[in-house]
């Protein structure tokens, strides 16, 4: 029964929030309630929940302060340097942007910190997205599906609780996954690509405006107006459309014809151009809050928060809040600034924070009323035994849906060690077992119960709903190419 409505529960929920029957944060309340009671908990589910809570605390503090940190800095001009590059760099071209926000979230992932890495995507990323009229779901899912390969690495987390559970050495575990990883990014990006291309081709048709001028790749590599017209030559328009891009110089010969001149006065113009075109966004070149005095000193704080948090040396929460604490006094030290700042980013906090307390509700009553161990036991149960020398495979498979409805801790110090057992019976070592348990590290990541991901849907204003959508079956795709390239590469065999 417990495994019925253990099963039930997480369908139900992904149904309401997939069709938008619920919002997240209402779904994972009356959800999981509704389930508990069935199963008996009685009155007894209000503890189980406060139990669950308490776990959720230091989480819920972390991505507050996180969250008044990094808008601070991207109020204050911090990231706007930035933004300027990628924008030249990239130009208009969407598919160019999105395997953009692939690279920038892979490479940022690299510190293992999720949040960190979803601040900061979107903080750079989220401002061009909405100048060029892309969707911001696209943007989460990329950004998604590269932090969730990435999530493999030994200081990510799960590759350490799975060398801890079955006393491996960790390297042993990640070191011969790397074919694996390589091979997850290339898909990832081999998505991103796509999606851009599809980008691409639905903004021609929606937003022709944004095509009416050449990028600045095309710019500086000498592309060509048509004899003094103001024309590209890309031909969908005029550069003057209010688009916000600079036109091509109606100058009877080539935009940047060799001369210097040409080539300060087209930068000049692209400069402008990325200015005009963050107008309204949150890096709008003329709002009150920029501090361009105190660039360094944001910098410089910026970067001792960053290494604060890969050292581990104090608890991210209170890096966080420390940090948000010195940016407000020294980049607002008047009082009615300082509250206004906080109020500023207040949508966003309660938005975030709301979902990781509701999402307590869910986690709690899986644990408290035994549904996650009857669901473990029941899936160890059905396997045949002629599949033996299959398991390593087998918990490859059954790491993509089992880490989504429950947490890392419960999977890789409560079902592991009973798979792997099982396995040694077969031939299959513990080593083997633990690598083909992170290939579903990808999926795991878009799971309700992970808080950046909440994070991350929150930042870009995204229903939680259409990211599942879009990111699910691609981040299941990874996850068993991960896992057929460990096999093809003998890190994960049969026994």
């Amino acid at each position: 029964m417990l495994v019925l409505l253990g099963f039930a529960m997480i369908a139900v929920f992904m149904v309401l929030i997939m069709t938008k029957k619920l919002t997240p944060v209402l779904a994972l309340i009356i959800v999981p309630t509704v389930f508990g009671l069935f199963a008996g908990a009685g009155l007894g589910i209000g503890d189980m929940v406060m139990e669950s809570m308490k776990s959720m605390t230091s989480t819920a503090a972390l991505l507050m302060f996180a969250i008044i940190y990094f808008g601070l800095m991207i109020d204050v001009g911090l990231f706007d340097p930035l933004v300027r590059f990628i924008l030249r760099k990239l130009g208009n071209d969407p598919a160019k942007v999105v395997l953009g926000t692939a690279i920038l979230a892979a490479a940022v992932s690299l510190d293992g910190d999720g949040s960190t890495t979803f601040i900061l995507t979107t903080a750079a990323m989220l401002p061009i997205y909405l100048r060029l009229k892309m969707s911001p779901v696209v943007l989460t899912c990329v950004a998604g599906l590269a932090n969730g390969t990435m999530n493999i690495l030994p200081w990510g987390g799960p590759t350490a609780r799975a060398a801890t559970a079955l006393k491996l050495d960790v390297n042993d575990v990640f070191v011969p996954m790397i074919p694996s990883l390589i091979a997850g990014l290339a898909v990832v990006f081999a998505f991103s690509w796509l999606l851009g291309l599809q980008e691409r081709n639905r903004l021609r048709a929606t937003a022709p405006e944004i095509w009416a001028v050449p990028d600045t790749a095309e710019a500086f590599d000498g592309g060509t107006s048509d004899g003094g017209t103001g024309t590209s030559r890309r031909g969908s328009g005029t550069g003057g459309s209010g688009s916000g891009t600079a036109p091509v110089p109606a100058t009877g010969g080539p935009a940047v014809g060799g001369s210097s001149v040409a080539v300060l006065e087209r930068t000049d113009e692209l400069e402008d151009s990325v200015d005009t075109g963050l107008t309204d966004t949150a890096l709008d070149p003329n709002r009150k809050t920029l501090r361009p005095k105190l660039q360094w000193f944001n910098l410089g704080l910026t970067i001792a928060v960053m290494v604060l948090l890969v050292a581990d040396l104090v608890p991210l929460p209170f890096v966080f809040m420390v940090g948000s604490a010195i940016a407000l006094l020294v980049n607002f030290p008047n009082v009615k600034d300082q509250g206004a700042q906080l109020v500023a980013h207040a949508p966003s906090i309660v938005a975030v924070v709301s979902m990781v307390m509701a999402a307590a509700v869910l986690t709690g009553v899986l644990t408290g009323t035994g549904m996650v161990e009857a669901m473990s036991a029941w899936l160890v149960a059905i396997i045949p035994a002629n599949m033996g020398p299959f398991m390593a495979v087998i918990t490859g498979v059954l790491s993509i849906p089992m880490t989504f409805f429950m947490s890392n801790d419960a999977f890789y110090f409560g079902v592991l060690p009973v798979l792997s057992e099982t396995a040694a019976h077969y031939g299959v070592s513990a080593a083997e077992m633990a690598r083909a348990s992170i290939t579903g590290q990808p999926f795991h990541l878009q799971s309700p119960l992970v808080p950046a991901i909440l994070l991350l849907v929150s930042l870009a204003k995204v229903d939680l709903g259409d990211h599942h959508k879009k990111v699910l079956w691609r981040t299941a795709v990874i996850s068993l190419v991960m896992l057929g390239v460990g096999m093809l590469t003998g890190a994960i065999g049969i026994g």
